[in-house]
């Protein structure tokens, strides 16, 4: 069973036409639905925070007490304001880093991409500011989009929403790896009082090594459990969804190993927020890296599309299914543990 990966929470199959198919022997997300299930109910409430029982970090029930979008200086600063008011009788609350805005996030929903039983109020139906820094672009943060889900960076001193969480979680999520801070234009500055990503590093810290070669092209992450392998382009070009799907079956059968097309929150996990190009850990042992990465999760937004990691960025976004736009990079858990159960 991988560690720090969530499940996302994708129960259906889908063709690359968008329609609907059986999930046996698909190979996609909801075939398999790797990743730590989610308990139900997910969330409790008290005092206007719901408490989420999955990660352990508190949220704001108001999913928009700011009322109106702001900059992400602004966005800060008024989070250190709520602490001040003490507000929902909580003093720690903080902006949260990417991950741990991604961990909200449903990819069998959308309009909100939140989970169905979520408990949230005002949720508003456009991006939201996270504490981590786009280091490709410093003068840029990452920003979710509750309408699918789609995480891809935002200038500073535009405006987008911000959600205050609390509590320091149960190290079910990994650290983003973010070491630095940084102003609105970019320039780098030092992290005490900021409250960025960068000084408060939430979440599980990484082994060292992260990565150990165990056999010929195999590549274990000690901080999840899985294993990809070494040469990050199996297809050596662009393929389809499809193609995607059935190159890694194929190569499930030559090398007589568990290998999959993982889901966009496996391929997440590989990312570390103070690189780019690629958005990597410094001293990784792969090879053959390419710019952007199918997943095996369908967007439920238009499921004639898939989800990307756009690896030069960081970025999660989406791809059209029947384009050969994007490459392939297996990965298997180190146990076969099969299918998680839902609580539910």
């Amino acid at each position: 069973m991988s560690r720090h990966i969530l499940s996302t929470g994708q129960w259906h199959c889908y063709h690359e036409t968008g329609v609907p198919v059986t999930c046996s022997g698909s190979g996609q997300d909801a075939e398999f639905r790797p990743g730590i299930t989610w308990p139900c109910p997910r969330f409790t409430t008290e005092n206007g925070t719901a408490h989420d029982l999955l990660t352990g970090l508190v949220w704001s029930q108001d999913a928009n007490p700011g009322e109106f979008p702001c900059t992400w200086q602004q966005a800060l600063a008024a989070v250190k304001e709520l602490n001040k008011e003490k507000y929902c009788g909580r003093s720690d609350w903080r902006l949260p880093n990417r991950r741990e805005l991604r961990s909200l996030m449903d990819y069998q929903t959308k309009k909100p991409s939140l989970p169905r039983d979520h408990p949230f109020t005002n949720v508003f139906i456009h991006w939201y500011w996270s504490s981590t820094t786009a280091v490709i672009h410093p003068g840029y943060a990452w920003c979710v989009h509750l309408e699918g889900a789609r995480m891809f960076y935002g200038k500073k001193t535009q405006e987008a929403m911000f959600w205050p969480v609390g509590g320091k979680g149960n190290n079910m999520l990994a650290a983003t790896g973010q070491q630095q801070c940084y102003n609105p234009d970019g320039k780098v500055i030092p992290c005490g009082g900021s409250c960025q990503d960068g000084e408060l590093r939430f979440g599980a810290s990484w082994p060292t090594p992260r990565f150990v070669l165990v056999g010929a092209g195999r590549v274990r992450d000690e901080l999840t459990g899985l294993t990809w392998w070494q040469g990050a382009d199996v297809t050596a070009g662009r393929v389809s969804w499809q193609q995607a799907l059935t190159a890694v079956r194929n190569f499930k059968i030559s090398e007589g190993q568990n290998w999959r097309l993982p889901t966009i929150n496996e391929l997440e996990s590989l990312v570390d927020a103070d690189n780019h190009s690629p958005a990597l850990p410094q001293g990784h042992p792969f090879n053959n890296l390419r710019d952007g990465y199918w997943s095996s999760t369908t967007s439920f937004f238009e499921t004639d599309w898939a989800w990307v990691l756009y690896l030069d960025k960081g970025a999660c976004g989406v791809g059209y299914k029947p384009d050969a736009t994007f490459h392939v990079w297996p990965v298997m858990e180190t146990k076969d543990d099969g299918v998680a159960e839902s609580v539910c």
